[in-house]
């Protein structure tokens, strides 16, 4: 991108807000580090999503249950979950019928701090991840801790995480569209395995290619509209 385009998207950021998917940059160093866009917190008692039109924060539905996200939860942005991630999530399963979910890829950010809200924005150092099929669809849970936690901060791989910490999160996932009693639920989400850094980095990667695939520079393409538009003028 040039200084000119640069600066005309300096300049457009200082008056509208970005949206959270397409208008917020992964980070110079992705996949070893990303920026996260956090949705949902563990004190929400309503799961909130990012309004893929518009970009604002809507309620999903409420918690029907006394199951609460055990860390932060939101998307890594300007990643897509399509043929890429899917062909990975088939090759490591040895399936061939895995279609990628068509979002973000999730990611999940522990920290020892207690942060109240969502719609925020946090650095994060991806160390692993779950791979989750949910109704035939790849739908990886990226594991992440908050840059420079104090407590968590030092972790490098999953293998680092306290197993009780990973096993709240396996069971949130595995739980948290199911009706108690039923086992409707666990028909349809699985989790085949929970895997490190290294494949985090891959699945990451995945997603940063089907993003690409799928919508290019969108800075490039809004910025040729609007001299196509301009020049009609």
């Amino acid at each position: 991108m040039d200084e000119k385009l640069k600066e005309l998207w300096k300049q457009i950021g200082l008056r509208y807000k970005s949206h959270p998917w397409h208008g917020v940059a992964i980070g110079e160093n992705a996949p070893e580090q990303l920026m996260a866009f956090i949705e949902v917190v563990p004190s929400d008692t309503v799961k909130y999503e990012v309004d893929k039109e518009t970009g604002y924060l809507m309620i999903d539905r409420p918690q029907q249950f006394s199951n609460i996200m055990p860390a932060l939860y939101g998307f890594v942005p300007r990643t897509y979950c399509d043929k890429e991630v899917a062909a990975l999530c088939n090759d490591r399963t040895g399936r061939t019928d895995i279609v990628g979910d068509g979002d973000p890829l999730d990611i999940c950010v522990l920290t020892e701090r207690e942060v109240t809200h969502g719609d925020i924005l946090v650095n994060s150092i991806p160390i692993g991840g779950m791979r989750m099929i949910d109704d035939g669809e790849a739908d990886d849970k990226i594991v992440a801790v908050l840059k420079d936690d104090l407590f968590y901060g030092n972790y490098t791989d999953i293998k680092d995480v306290p197993k009780k910490v990973i096993e709240r999160l396996r069971h949130y996932f595995l739980t948290y569209k199911s009706i108690p009693g039923s086992t409707e639920n666990s028909k349809h989400v699985e989790i085949t395995e929970v895997y490190g850094a290294e494949e985090a980095r891959e699945v990451i990667a995945a997603s940063m290619r089907d993003y690409k695939a799928s919508y290019g520079n969108i800075e490039h393409r809004m910025a040729q509209q609007a001299r196509v538009t301009i020049g009609r003028m």
